[in-house]
């Protein structure tokens, strides 16, 4: 089993990018869980912070403790059911970048391959073709002396998607600690995966808004 020590940033504590009656979006920091677990050290998570200031706030969707980016919360049951339903129905539009690995020879391209929870090593998911489906888009950005920037649509929204849908190309994302040897944790101080861009529908509203974070790497 893998240890997970938790010590979540300090600065800033919420970066909130807009807000009305009905949402809130944040830029999560990495290394901030979105939910606490089971323990006592992991109450410090992103709707816990959020709780502080905005009682009525509801999680909606998460993202990985390491993966950095945009997140949105509902400020109400309406729309929190509203949300839930875009995710659930895939009508949200988002993508995530990050640093790979070595050089990617294709330009673009379609990964499908199943993953399931691997049993002997929880947390952790594997590739597996009793799985459940898992598809990724891939679009390289930019090549760099040693790595890749690669654009990552997730279609479907497994439980350490991308970073396997990565390493089974054969391109590890920089700094992950879970998929990654020593050198690729040695690679980067955090985990070089980054939820860049979302667009949904307003739940009141119903026009489209887009929110997009800058990768910081």
């Amino acid at each position: 089993m893998k240890i997970f020590s938790y010590q979540p940033p300090a600065i800033p504590w919420l970066d909130i990018r807009y807000q009305d009656r009905d949402i809130i979006i944040i830029n999560k920091p990495s290394g901030l869980l979105s939910n606490p677990g089971r323990a006592a050290e992991t109450h410090d998570c992103a709707i816990n912070r959020l709780l502080q200031r905005f009682p009525e706030a509801i999680l909606v969707h998460r993202l990985d403790c390491a993966t950095s980016g945009i997140m949105v919360f509902a400020l109400n049951k309406k729309a929190e059911s509203h949300l839930k339903t875009q995710f659930q129905n895939r009508t949200t539009e988002k993508y995530y970048v990050a640093e790979v690995e070595g050089l990617m020879a294709q330009d673009s391209g379609k990964i499908e391959l199943a993953m399931k929870p691997d049993s002997e090593q929880p947390p952790l998911q594997k590739i597996a073709e009793d799985g459940k489906p898992a598809t990724t888009y891939f679009e390289v950005l930019e090549r760099r002396s040693n790595s890749t920037l690669v654009k990552l649509k997730p279609i479907t929204g497994r439980t350490h998607q991308l970073r396997l849908h990565m390493k089974a190309l054969g391109h590890t994302i920089l700094g992950d600690d879970f998929y990654g040897d020593e050198a690729i944790i040695a690679a980067a101080p955090r985990l070089h995966l980054h939820a860049e861009h979302l667009s949904i529908t307003h739940p009141y509203k119903q026009t489209r808004l887009s929110f997009s974070s800058l990768h910081p790497f």
